[in-house]
């Protein structure tokens, strides 16, 4: 039975979206696959999140990855049988690298699940109500912000028992800062706009103006902040590491295996070099994904 369109009803599904918004999304597209560094760091993420995710069916040797030991291969330089050779029980140092890259995102993604909700909610207030609500989150991170994340870290790590779930927490305990005063300079300009003008005039609640007017607008420098942020996240996880107050053996970790390699430095380069190289990867390329999206949204003024 056929419908016939009246006007009423679109023809097409490119007549049922908006004009502006398909040509706002293919703009932003055209400007980041048209950038290529921010192209090569989303092939890098994507590769060490596909490692992380597949590690069992992609590591060579997924049997060496906690405890095991075989002394008889034991510092053996990079070949075709073991790409980034092996350490100094025998265990094979590129099926370690993969399952390190577990590791690294799960504190990522611990971490900036933790601290953006927090800190965006504190930017939404502080920045929307103003008076003693703007004094007291902003003074208060004023002193967080005093404070650096990784000798904060050191002093949780230090005063808890080393582990990943300590780690985590250390470093989640002062990431909040940077996404609240983010957030608040963000909102500090929209609330004089005039849709959020016209939201209070319509009556809208206080709920419904943080969360549907101004919030969405935060959305893109927000997804800005977190990219950037998960390289910095990596860099404190595997610097905890390496001082052995984070994850510890026989755990794969890129930090603690830069530590342990390094005892053997420099005949046995490998050991430390290639965890090294593994962590500079994956820093580079979110760094080169976070500077893509930054350009292709317009963003400014998020490190």
């Amino acid at each position: 039975m056929a419908v016939l369109n009246n006007g009423s009803a679109p023809a097409s599904v490119e007549e049922a979206v908006p004009a502006a918004t398909i040509s706002n999304a293919y703009k932003n597209w055209y400007r980041f696959s048209r950038n290529p560094t921010a192209v090569i760091g989303a092939v890098i993420v994507l590769i060490v999140i596909s490692c992380a995710l597949f590690a069992p069916w992609i590591a060579p040797y997924p049997e060496q990855v906690d405890n095991f030991v075989d002394f008889r291969a034991r510092h053996l330089p990079p070949s075709w049988e073991h790409w980034f050779g092996t350490d100094n029980v025998g265990r094979d140092v590129l099926t370690r690298v993969i399952y390190g890259y577990r590791i690294s995102l799960l504190l990522v993604v611990v971490v900036l699940g933790l601290s953006i909700p927090f800190g965006v909610m504190l930017g939404l207030m502080a920045g929307y109500f103003g008076g003693w609500v703007e004094i007291v989150i902003m003074r208060l991170t004023d002193i967080a912000l005093a404070i650096p994340p990784l000798v904060m870290a050191l002093a949780i790590t230090a005063v808890l028992s080393p582990n990943l779930m300590n780690a985590m927490i250390a470093i989640s305990v002062l990431w909040w800062t940077w996404h609240t005063r983010l957030i608040y300079s963000i909102t500090r300009t929209l609330k004089t706009q005039e849709f959020v003008e016209a939201a209070e005039i319509l009556g809208a609640s206080k709920f419904h103006i943080l969360f549907r007017e101004l919030l969405p607008n935060c959305v893109s420098a927000i997804s800005v902040k977190a990219t950037l942020d998960a390289g910095f996240v990596i860099l404190i996880g595997a610097s905890l590491s390496f001082l052995g107050l984070g994850v510890q053996p026989p755990t794969p970790d890129l930090g603690t295996m830069v530590a342990t390699g390094a005892d053997y430095l420099p005949d046995r380069w490998w050991q430390s070099v290639m965890p090294g190289m593994a962590i500079l990867v994956a820093i580079l390329g979110f760094n080169l994904l976070g500077d893509g999206l930054r350009d292709m949204f317009d963003v400014e003024d998020v490190r």
